[in-house]
């Protein structure tokens, strides 16, 4: 959905472009939100919250899966630029551009515009390639031809190494100026609310931002003079590319995971808990699911998705609305498809729980079914609940570079690091092999997994009763 503003941000006329994956993003943004606010009101959560917060490494992980969330966000504000009014066109006719744009385009400046022919290696000077170049005095020679963007801005390609320290101390110093600038608000809100550095571990998340903030500024800047990462097979830059499959990687694993969710949860609980024919039908569903190869079915259902959208074209107005909705459609596949392992986890721990005297007790007292399943079985399956979503958000993120390698993952229209990862596995057996395009999405996906991963452990430890019971 587009809707039109006068001139404002760019000073020109702009068409915000509204994705239903954006929607969804801040749609989930707020519910984390409001699940924080809700912690005032269970002192017991917030409590375990504390315990996980109270570590340094459960609040560095934390502050850099809010990086990525954070860069996610600002990458789902979408519009469309103006295009130069043509001759003969009236002031009051505006057309735009069919590329849609991002904030976090904006942010990374010209970094997205500097395409080159072919590859070329991190900052580098010239092409990876031999071309065939016309020398001043007509001769042909067979050599690699300069960069168009890498390094022009260069007087002499001898101030290179100075250039390099130079900008790479400004950069640093203008990302830690702005972490300086957010810690010091932060602080002084703490201190302003009365509340201490003694029980929440501030300060080593503080270093955590600013080391993020520095390397952020030193990346920015860096590629707006070279192609730090390098170029990839059709010269764009592998940094801008890398730093756009932020966002695909999140929403994939946040929106399936919480698909599965809802549908592991219930019927779980419903086969666990009322037995009988529920839990008949629910092993059948999941069992005849389970039997069925997930690759297979995961592919099958992208391709007639596929199909659809290639029969209806009038749907989407511009091709990143069309890459939008196939990202969607995967999404719901995956979530459709990975409830099973969860659903049989939680079926096994409810028949247990609801087998304890306290269960039994309640049920004597004639409470009802569904006080006794948020009362007691509910609170004794979060700390799965909750480290099944984190696991499941991983394995999700993995998921989709082998989605992509097999040809049913992201459409090639939207930035992804499974279609960087697919594109590396052809150019690792070139020789020499080019290797950067694979270290760009695998660093930042290794990065989230395993922050992710680690947090989740701390997680696991606070919320799990069994690990209370163990240490008292």
């Amino acid at each position: 959905m587009d809707f039109e503003i006068g001139p404002g941000l760019l000073n020109e006329s702009v068409l915000w472009t509204i994705l239903w994956s954006d929607v969804l993003i801040f749609f989930l943004v707020g519910a984390i939100t409001f699940f924080i606010l809700s912690l005032k009101k269970n002192p017991q959560n917030r409590e375990r919250w504390q315990q996980v917060f109270s570590t340094r490494l459960g609040m560095s992980t934390f502050v850099i899966i809010m990086a990525y969330v954070a860069v996610a966000l600002v990458d789902s504000v979408h519009f469309r630029k103006a295009l130069p009014a043509a001759q003969g066109q009236t002031s009051e006719q505006v057309f735009y551009s069919n590329d849609v744009n991002s904030l976090l385009d904006l942010a990374l400046g010209e970094m997205g515009e500097m395409p080159e022919r072919t590859y070329s290696a991190p900052f580098a000077l010239k092409s990876w390639n031999k071309e065939n170049l016309l020398l001043p005095d007509g001769e042909r020679v067979r050599d690699y031809p300069e960069l168009a963007f890498g390094g022009s801005h260069l007087d002499n390609p001898e101030d290179f190494s100075r250039d390099i320290v130079v900008n790479s101390l400004l950069g640093i110093a203008k990302g830690l100026a702005i972490a300086l600038l957010f810690i010091g608000l932060h602080a002084g809100w703490l201190n302003k609310n009365g509340s201490g550095t003694a029980t929440l571990q501030w300060r080593a998340g503080w270093i955590t931002f600013a080391i993020i903030m520095a390397v952020l500024g030193w990346l920015v800047t860096m590629g707006n003079l070279y192609h730090v990462l390098g170029t990839d097979q059709a010269g764009n830059d592998t940094l801008y590319e890398s730093l756009k499959g932020i966002r695909t990687g999140v929403l994939i694993g946040t929106l399936a995971t919480l698909i599965t969710m809802p549908v592991a949860i219930t019927l779980g609980l419903a086969a666990g808990y009322f037995k009988g024919w529920i839990d008949d039908v629910v092993q059948y569903i999941y069992t005849t699911l389970i039997s069925i190869p997930g690759l297979l079915l995961i592919a099958a259902s992208v391709l007639l998705f596929q199909v659809w959208i290639n029969n209806n074209p009038d749907f989407f107005e511009v091709g990143l609305e069309k890459a939008d909705a196939k990202f969607l459609a995967l999404c719901f596949i995956l979530g459709i498809t990975s409830w099973t392992t969860l659903c049989r986890l939680l079926r096994a721990e409810t028949l247990k729980i609801s087998q304890l005297d306290y269960v039994q007790a309640a049920h004597a007292f004639g409470v009802s079914h569904f006080q006794i399943i948020k009362r007691h079985i509910l609170p004794n399956l979060s700390h799965i609940i909750i480290i099944s979503f984190v696991l499941d958000f991983s394995g999700l993120v993995l998921a989709e570079a082998v989605l992509s390698y097999i040809g049913v993952g992201i459409d090639p229209a939207m930035a992804s690091w499974g279609n960087m990862i697919n594109m590396a596995s052809t150019e690792l057996s070139r020789e020499p092999a080019i290797w950067w395009n694979l270290c760009g999405a695998f660093f930042l996906m290794f990065t989230l997994v395993l922050s992710v991963n680690l947090f989740s452990d701390l997680v696991n430890d606070a919320f799990d009763p069994k690990t209370k019971l163990e240490a008292a």
